[in-house]
């Protein structure tokens, strides 16, 4: 019981950390010009398509062969489509966002996003939840309040598009019978898309760096096959042992371990402006999600 407990403390931490190097790695890669945000998304989005396929490929060797030529089926063009936009607007958005700050403002449009979406299924909000809701949205408005640490209005508006996309991205997933399967085919099916907008981007404006640097390949390719591939199917795999309100207080986590690593590797700093839209944004969507867990303990 106690391996188990702790193997499951392992994959969690593990998942989370691979959420956080996402934001480190892409901030990284842009921030010192070493590839431009298009060309980070393509080499992300293909690495993980192709990580995902192989997770697959490994999986099906254990289960009905039937299971491989249905892989397709899990997926669906709209789910495709929002997390497309979540991965184009994650990558424009940290040419001007910190990392923290990007990551803040990236999980906090999420949980906002399944919030809205539970509330317009039916799912009534106790006073604790709007005090949350309130709270969480003061954090928002204090953090692009016009001073020198608000973030770019632009980079503000892409990461909260980002946030929305893969919020919506989740909440389709939850009624996914296999979720390893279905993020592979919603991977494999933002390709097009990903071809048809380089196609624009390239024909219509020169892009911001017209041959990616090694370096800045290396960083893409690892946000893609590792911190999203793997670290999406580890997530996945500690899911059903996680009950909804622990996952989202988890997931919380991911802005501050996200500031702690842009800290580290891209020097960059912590203000105060920040720390207080974060402690208001996370401790907000909090009170929101202990709030639901007590309905759930009465009902």
């Amino acid at each position: 019981m106690m391996t188990s407990l702790l193997r499951l403390c392992v994959y969690v931490m593990l998942a989370l950390l691979a959420f956080a190097a996402n934001s480190v790695l892409c901030r990284i890669a842009l921030n010192g010009g070493l590839i431009d945000p298009a060309q980070f998304t393509a080499w992300r989005l293909l690495s993980g398509a192709i990580t995902l396929v192989v997770l697959c490929v490994l999986a099906s060797l254990t289960k009905p062969r039937g299971d491989l030529k249905t892989a397709w089926q899990e997926g669906s063009w709209l789910s495709a489509l929002a997390l497309f936009i979540y991965a184009l607007g994650f990558s424009y958005a940290y040419v001007t966002l910190s990392t923290g700050m990007g990551a803040l403002i990236l999980f906090g449009a999420v949980q906002l996003t399944l919030i809205s979406l539970a509330v317009r299924a039916g799912q009534k909000l106790v006073w604790l939840e709007w005090l949350g809701l309130v709270i969480a949205f003061s954090g928002f408005v204090y953090l692009v309040l016009p001073t020198l640490s608000s973030p770019s209005l632009l980079g503000f508006i892409l990461m909260t598009l980002a946030g929305i996309a893969w919020g919506m991205y989740t909440w389709r997933g939850k009624a996914s019978t296999k979720p390893l399967f279905a993020t592979t085919s919603n991977f494999v099916r933002t390709l097009p898309m990903l071809l048809v907008i380089l196609l624009i981007i390239y024909i219509s404006a020169e892009p911001t760096t017209t041959k990616p640097q090694s370096e800045g390949i290396v960083l893409a390719v690892t946000s893609g096959a590792i911190m999203s591939g793997l670290g999406y199917a580890i997530w996945y795999a500690v899911l059903p042992y996680l009950s909804a309100s622990s996952a989202a207080v988890l997931q919380l986590l991911v802005p501050i371990i996200a500031t702690i690593g842009g800290v580290i590797f891209a020097n960059e700093s912590i203000t105060l402006h920040l720390i207080i839209a974060t402690l208001s944004v996370l401790g907000g969507v909090l009170l929101v999600i202990l709030g639901r867990n007590r309905i759930r303990k009465n009902a």
